[in-house]
């Protein structure tokens, strides 16, 4: 069986056994997808519990990422890329694994276009960079002051990475990957939206080279149905495009 579902952030009781029961009857073969911001951030004991946790479970999660993980890490030798299913994904544990942008997975007999990332939506302020301060206290204190005035901002290497948008070589592996399925699939897993998808969801018009791509994508690529995360919501536009937010849903 295989069952979505939307962000975590690091927090994983959505999936204990009273929330999520059909789990009593699944095994190893038994995929769960977590669209984006999954919960890689930093290495302290809250997260090592959380996914100890997981790997009990007797399920398998995969997941793309989303604009808040910690992509210094992620994209470390902290986490080896090995083959699977079909394609190549990162070895979180023993059963979690980050399907690497723009590789195709076969789940069941069925194809699923993965590609992950999104541009954060709350960093209006926004962001601080380290090199541009004398002393670590200098951060510290504007932060802080900022914190305490409500202001929408993250910190670049702390809580933001540049790699929450793809570069230009993980789109063009996209690319060639769905030529080889004659740019067709099953299904699309992503953290957010095309634009003009995302537009009609969240009323919000602010392009980037990740929904300009996802645009390309679905005028371009023949698919049953795209999942996605990111806007915390459970919403279905045209049954086509499924936002997830807490929900877990049986494919």
């Amino acid at each position: 069986m295989i069952f979505i579902t939307g962000d975590c952030h690091g927090e994983f009781k959505k999936f204990s056994t009273s929330k999520f029961p059909e789990q009593k009857e699944l095994t190893r073969d038994d995929i769960v997808i977590v669209c984006g911001d999954f919960g890689i951030w930093h290495d302290i004991p809250t997260e090592r519990y959380w996914f100890n946790w997981l790997s009990e479970k007797p399920f398998t999660i995969v997941f793309v990422d989303g604009n808040h993980e910690n992509f210094d890490r992620l994209y470390s030798d902290e986490f080896p890329v090995v083959d699977f299913y079909g394609a190549k994904a990162q070895k979180i544990r023993d059963n979690i694994f980050h399907l690497i942008r723009g590789n195709i997975y076969e789940f069941e007999g069925k194809t699923f276009y993965a590609f992950g990332g999104a541009a954060c939506h709350d960093i209006q302020d926004g962001v601080l960079n380290p090199a541009d301060f004398k002393t670590k206290s200098e951060l510290n204190d504007l932060a802080n002051k900022w914190y305490r005035q409500g202001k929408m901002f993250r910190i670049k290497g702390i809580s933001w990475w540049e790699r929450e948008l793809p570069t230009q070589e993980e789109i063009d592996t996209g690319i060639k990957n769905l030529k080889t399925v004659n740019n067709s699939v099953d299904y699309i897993i992503s953290h957010c939206l095309p634009l003009e998808i995302e537009v009609a969801v969240t009323g919000v018009d602010e392009p980037n080279i990740l929904t300009n791509y996802f645009d390309d994508v679905a005028n371009n690529v023949s698919f049953k149905k795209w999942f996605c995360g990111h806007y915390h919501v459970n919403i279905c536009v045209d049954d086509k495009y499924w936002v997830l937010y807490e929900k877990i849903i049986k494919l």
